[in-house]
This record gives structure tokens, sequence and C-alpha cells, in this order.
């Protein structure tokens, strides 16, 4: 298996960790853990996961002058990006998270072209808007979309968020060359953790242990291991072989499968034609922005 095939299962994988992420970290918060509480839950435990596989299999040390890089890595892939998603989702809907977050490929694309000076070809661009029409098709006839003044708050944190991650897919790329996975993972989370203990630590104390059901211990396990743990590595994997453009556009396979989870595992919906044409949308998206024999380009 080539490695550029193991890359589009890789960010397959992934997309379907986050597709079920929204509905799974919903239902711990806030009732249960409060957002920053949860970060540093979140980035903690993945942390520990990481130095341990690393200092198990993994011996490599990096140069000094690669820190700087790694710390604003941190900024923009752990902290900001995690304490804003999970804040603003919790005053949110999973549906008007999903929806906002469909800007990311956009903004990656951007800051790509200038920061890497990736070539914006009119398959990218055509790409985008297919997986963008698919998604926003999917989402919009949801009975869960309602932006406004009570959403707000959460909804611009989401849209923060996107913009962030967009940063941390183009800027970790040039370190994919001297490093491996691990190496780059695990000092981005011990930056990370520094950063969002100060923001979780007195909710953390809040936690009422004794009274979380063994449900939500299950879905806290999950956003450690696969959410962030699982999802991180993969994420970083695919880089190595794709560009941040076609990384960053399988995000809009993620309403579709949150959809196909609500069907499966609470049965309150129903696969239907407008679902299917959506997702014939993105699936053409993602091919036209992956497609290697691409040559058009409007930016040279």
């Amino acid at each position: 298996m080539s490695k550029v095939l193991q890359a589009h299962l890789a960010l397959l994988l992934v997309n379907i960790i986050y597709g079920v992420n929204y509905s799974i970290a919903k239902r711990v918060m806030p009732e249960f853990v409060e957002p920053f509480a949860f970060v540093v839950m979140r980035v903690g435990g993945a942390l520990i996961l990481f130095w341990i596989v690393s200092a198990v299999f993994i011996k490599e040390k990096v140069e000094k002058k690669d820190f700087p890089r790694l710390a604003l890595l941190a900024l923009f892939g752990v902290a900001l990006n995690q304490l804003l998603f999970l804040k603003g989702l919790s005053i949110t809907t999973p549906i008007n998270a999903s929806i906002i977050m469909i800007s990311n490929p956009i903004v990656v694309l951007i800051i790509a072209s200038f920061v890497l000076k990736e070539k914006i070809s009119l398959n990218k661009i055509t790409g985008i808007v297919f997986g963008l029409a698919g998604a926003f098709l999917m989402l919009t006839f949801n009975g869960d979309f309602a932006f406004g003044s009570e959403t707000i708050a959460g909804d611009v944190m989401i849209l923060v968020n996107s913009i962030s991650w967009a940063c941390y897919v183009v800027l970790v790329k040039p370190l994919m060359k001297k490093y491996n996975t691990f190496t780059i993972i695990k000092w981005v989370f011990l930056f990370g953790f520094f950063y969002v203990l100060p923001f979780g630590f007195s909710e953390f104390k809040e936690i009422e242990w004794s009274v979380m059901p063994a449900e939500i211990w299950y879905d806290i396990l999950f956003v450690v291991v696969a959410t962030t743990f699982l999802a991180y590595i993969l994420n970083t994997y695919a880089l190595r072989a794709l560009s941040p453009s076609v990384v960053s556009i399988y995000i809009y396979l993620q309403p579709f499968i949150a959809t196909l989870f609500a069907i499966y595992y609470y049965h309150n919906d129903t696969l239907d034609a407008r679902k299917i044409l959506s997702a014939a949308l993105i699936i053409i998206g993602v091919f036209l922005v992956s497609n290697p024999f691409a040559s058009k380009k409007i930016k040279d």
C-alpha cells in the first residue's frame, strides 16, 4: 500500500472520529465536566500517552532552533484549538459548530498559499466549492440549525478555533521533513498542557467524580484516546504525504459521518436522497482537491 493511500485512509479514520465526537463531547459538557476542565483532561491524558510511546519506541532529539515553532504549534493546535472548540461547543449546538468548521479548508488554502507557497489550482477551488455545497446542504436542513443571539458567543469561538487549527495544519508541515510524528506531537502537547492548565485547573478541581455515570467515563476515554491521541497522530502522519489543503478538505465528511452516527446510534434520523446527494458532492470535492493529476493553476 502506497504512503499516499495510507495517508488518505488515516484521514478517513480521523474524520470518522471527529464526526462522532461532536455528540460525544456534548454529552459530557457542561453537565458533568466544564469545558476548560475537559481540555485539561484531554490534553493531559493524551500527553501521557504520547510521551510513553515516544520513550519506548522513538529516540530522537529536537534541535533548539525548532522549539519556538513547537511552542507556536502548541498555541494554535492545542491551546486555542481545544479551549475555544470545547467552550464554544458547550454554548452552541453541534450542528452550528459543524457548519462553522466547514470554513476550515478555505482558511487552510489561503494560509498555505502564503506560508508554504502552495499553489491554488482550479481543481482545489472547485473541490472546496463542491465539498462546501455538500456539507452545507447536509447541515442546514437539520432541525438543530439555530444561529442567533443565544449561540453567537459559542459560534465565534468555533470560528476562531477553525482559523487556529488551519494555522496549525500549515505550520506543522515543514517539521514533518525533519522529525518523527511522535516527536513533534509530544512536544506540542507538553507546551500545550502548560498553556491550558491555568484556564482549566479550577474547573478540574470542581469535578464531582463520584456522581459521574459509567457512560460518561467511556465518553471521556473516547475523547482522550481517539479524538486526541489517535486523531492527532493520524492527522500529522497524513501531512507527510499530502498537502494541508488535502488534509483539510476531509473535514467536509464530518457532517455526513455525524448524521450516519445519529441514524445508527440514536435512530432519530433517516438516510434520504438529500443526504446521499450531500455525500456525493463531498466525495467529489475531496477527489478534486486531492487529484494528483491536476495541472491547471490559477496562482503560480
